[in-house]
């Protein structure tokens, strides 16, 4: 069984799940150290910093490495450099990064007053967080799509192992501050950019310019996507700070625990660098057979992620969150379940997801995410208690969304590939999903 899964995988995809399991470990790390080290009312502010800047930053970046990637992928295979769409990337990225700087700007301080206790300090790192992944994303596309995994890897690696280091100082110091806990999510993501930036320049290159259709075309409706996606995995911390500002220790005991359950979503993010090229190849080559036993493989193998994930989640998940992260007492095994059933869910949604990428059927894609916002701010806003609304619209947004595209997937079928549309662009490289 394992041997057959290792076959489905391209090279470099072991490289890329390794960077991705040091970045996750990285990730509990900080948290439980932060989670040692701050009061309640900081690890409330740093939660919801964490929050937002992966909502936001793999929301509208991930989609410009996915464009860049898929680009350089069909360019490569012509024997073109990827200098020009590098440009464009940063172009992009840039442009992007620069409304969200000035829409944080704007809204400075009624941002700090709300979320962050009135520390408007804590929204300077937030700036500085969305430029750092804005750099990184964009430098990730070149390497996704000259299928650079090792290098893509060690990208994810040196980020994780700088965060797990700088932490760690920071825990052996003895520091008190959730700007410095902040702003590991700033210096960590910059020197990785730094650390793997000979390979992309090496191959950068000139050639004929990339024309801006070729990069935006489909974007727009891969942001919105990918931004709702991660509005139903991330906004609960935000909800719960924004429906109850004096409770301290909501915010962040619901951040320890959703990084618990979600776990099978960093393996998940191994296995996406093969998932989406390999349902593309059967939709393109017309092989209806070949994706749908592909699509059933990939919900079996994330259903036994998620349950397994789930089982120990709600064993074990309430003392774990109080060892690990020194998380106060207010979550139960009930709220574990809760959190599971929505993460397994969510994981239903991301494969479903890749299906209809591989089919060209954006829009359907966004459809299902929208439906799925929907229904989280509907349930939201019912007059319960404020845990169970967060984690009652987590699981029941991730629901609606998976239901919606399992719907939608029945009316499309893989087709024969046409002159207009090139195998090459199809099925450029797709990694990362929600690296947090």
């Amino acid at each position: 069984m394992i041997r057959r899964l290792l076959r489905l995988i391209p090279p470099g995809t072991i490289a890329v799940g390794a960077g991705l399991g040091l970045l996750g470990l990285a990730s509990y790390v900080h948290l439980a150290v932060a989670g040692h080290n701050l009061t309640e009312a900081d690890y409330s502010s740093l939660a919801v910093l964490w929050s937002i800047v992966f909502t936001l930053g793999i929301g509208v970046f991930m989609p410009v490495e996915q464009e860049v990637a898929r680009v350089v992928a069909a360019r490569h295979s012509q024997g073109l450099p990827p200098g020009p769409v590098l440009a464009r990337g940063v172009t992009v990225a840039a442009v992007v990064l620069a409304v969200l700087v000035l829409a944080v700007t704007a809204g400075r301080q009624p941002l700090a007053d709300r979320l962050f206790a009135g520390d408007d300090t804590m929204v300077t790192v937030l700036v500085g967080a969305l430029a750092a992944m804005a750099v990184a994303y964009a430098t990730r596309g070149v390497l996704s799509g000259l299928q650079l995994f090792p290098w893509y890897g060690t990208q994810l690696g040196v980020d994780g192992g700088l965060r797990i280091v700088l932490v760690a100082l920071l825990g052996l110091a003895g520091v008190t501050s959730p700007v410095w806990y902040g702003l590991v999510l700033v210096a960590a993501p910059l020197v990785s950019v730094l650390f793997t930036l000979p390979p992309v320049l090496r191959t950068v290159g000139g050639g004929p310019p990339v024309a801006w259709a070729a990069l935006l075309r489909g974007l727009g409706l891969l942001t919105v996507s990918s931004l709702l996606s991660q509005v139903v995995v991330n906004v609960g911390v935000i909800n719960a700070e924004l429906l109850a500002p004096s409770d301290d220790a909501a915010a962040g005991a619901l951040l320890s625990a959703l990084v618990l359950v979600r776990i099978p979503l960093f393996v998940f993010g191994s296995m996406q660098a093969s998932l989406l090229p390999g349902l593309a190849t059967t939709a393109t080559t017309g092989d209806r057979a070949g994706f749908h036993n592909l699509l059933r493989r990939a919900l079996g193998i994330v259903t036994a992620l998620g349950l397994t994930g789930a089982l120990g989640a709600v064993l074990v998940g309430p003392w774990l969150v109080r060892t690990l992260f020194d998380a106060p007492g207010v979550l139960g095994h009930g709220d574990f379940a809760w959190l599971a059933a929505a993460t397994l869910a969510y994981l239903w949604a991301m494969v479903l997801g890749q299906a209809l990428l591989a089919l060209d059927r954006h829009r359907a894609q966004a459809l299902a995410w929208t439906a799925g916002v929907v229904a989280l701010i509907a349930v939201t806003l019912i007059p319960v208690s404020v845990t169970l609304r967060v984690e009652l619209a987590y699981a029941v947004g991730s629901v609606v969304v998976a239901a919606t595209m399992a719907v939608l997937l029945r009316g499309g079928t893989p087709r024969t590939p046409t002159p207009t549309r090139p195998q090459d662009d199809a099925v450029a490289p797709a990694v990362s999903g929600g690296i947090r």
